[in-house]
């Protein structure tokens, strides 16, 4: 799923819609919910002291925002991080432009977000 035409082929829902990703997606999900349910009968981590799940089950203006840039980000360059950098590694050009604005972007979401929980002095 490194090539962004399969990408923006499988959002184009009324035109050349490609429905692969779908299945890539859903073999994703399988893996992960019977890796979990196995991982989870486990009483600790294989390289770990304990399991570390998150405590937190608000909906805050981060989780709705973050989401909301990489479903943007990835469908208008097709790319997401981990294809984008096979991408890069098979020559492809957009790859190449949509890496260096990916970091940029990370920084600058960890810039804002590390001003937004600093406390004024």
């Amino acid at each position: 799923m490194s090539d962004p035409a399969k990408v923006l082929n499988f959002l184009d829902l009324l035109g050349t819609w490609d429905p692969s990703l779908a299945f890539v997606m859903g073999g994703a999900v399988v893996t992960a919910f019977i890796g979990y349910r196995l991982v989870f009968r486990l009483p600790k981590p294989v390289a770990g002291s304990s399991f570390h799940l998150p405590s937190k089950t608000d909906v805050d203006r981060r989780i709705i925002v973050g989401p909301a840039i990489f479903g943007i980000g990835w469908g208008l360059g097709g790319f997401c991080p981990g294809p984008a950098l096979t991408a890069v590694t098979l020559g492809a050009a957009g790859a190449y432009a949509f890496l260096p604005m990916m970091f940029l972007g990370m920084w600058l979401g960890r810039l804002a977000a590390t001003r937004s929980t600093a406390v004024p002095a």
